[in-house]
């Protein structure tokens, strides 16, 4: 952890003092114009802080109220893709425990492998397939390096978030997020192969954080906004911009489902 980095959050948090973090994923940023009197941050002034390349990550830390409780959130990550560090996510993570935060709350877009979950749905992650061939923990000398991974998605968080759902109307499917290295796209035979071995979204992103997360001791919840059918499954090759494009429409039912979890507290239950 960078010591300068947490120095300087708990200087310019002054008082506030938030339990819960979000990361939000591609498209997702928007979720940051509802907080109330926001202290924005850039990672620049963030020493150790990731600087995503990846357009539709603004790469700031944003604090305030969200639907009336204290809340932290980080506008972009960074991907495994941009350097091959799957643990470039570890500062920023262990500075958010550091200043208290105890349960964080992942977002991400992904594809859709499954035909009745078309863009623009929302999925809460159940469980998670690393595919990567790597793990953000590798390299860690303690024997804390061996974290049980059973119960990564929280059980009551993902209660609490069923809940939302439920109440403001909102669809939300449930299912198991596969994490590909990227940067390219998924083949349509790896499309096949993810539907064989029981996955129902695919992404480049999220798993590290979770595991990361999990190391530190926080609980921990995620969801995917999904941008399009993954490969192979519509004949249409598949690009960035689709995703840029897709993700605010799904990320405004995440949105409405996010706003009445925090507005209910159903978080601290």
């Amino acid at each position: 952890m960078t010591q300068k980095a947490l120095d300087h959050l708990i200087e310019r948090l002054g008082g506030l003092a938030p339990a819960t973090a979000l990361v939000l994923g591609s498209g997702l940023g928007n979720l940051v114009d509802r907080i109330d009197d926001p202290l924005r941050i850039s990672y620049a002034d963030l020493p150790g802080f990731p600087q995503s390349g990846v357009t539709g990550h603004a790469g700031e830390l944003v604090a305030g109220l969200f639907a009336g409780m204290p809340v932290l959130m980080l506008s972009g990550r960074a991907h495994y893709y941009e350097h091959g560090n799957a643990a470039a996510m570890r500062p920023a993570l262990e500075v958010l425990a550091g200043i208290g935060i105890t349960r964080l709350i992942l977002t991400n877009a992904a594809g859709s492998v499954d035909p009745e979950m078309p863009p623009g749905s929302v999925m809460l992650i159940t469980d998670h397939i690393n595919f990567s061939g790597t793990n953000p923990l590798i390299g860690e000398p303690s024997d804390r390096r061996f974290v049980g991974l059973t119960g990564a998605y929280d059980a009551g968080m993902r209660a609490a978030i069923e809940q939302a759902a439920k109440a403001t109307g909102t669809t939300l499917h449930k299912g198991v997020y596969m994490w590909f290295s990227g940067p390219c796209f998924e083949t349509p035979a790896e499309i096949r192969m993810a539907r064989i071995m029981g996955a129902n979204a695919v992404g480049m992103s999220t798993v590290p954080e979770v595991i990361l997360a999990r190391f530190l001791g926080l609980r921990v919840a995620a969801c995917s906004v999904v941008t399009n059918l993954a490969a192979g499954m519509t004949g249409a090759e598949l690009s960035h911009q689709e995703t840029k494009d897709m993700a605010p429409v799904g990320g405004a039912r995440l949105a409405t489902i996010l706003q009445r979890l925090f507005r209910d507290r159903s978080l601290e239950g």
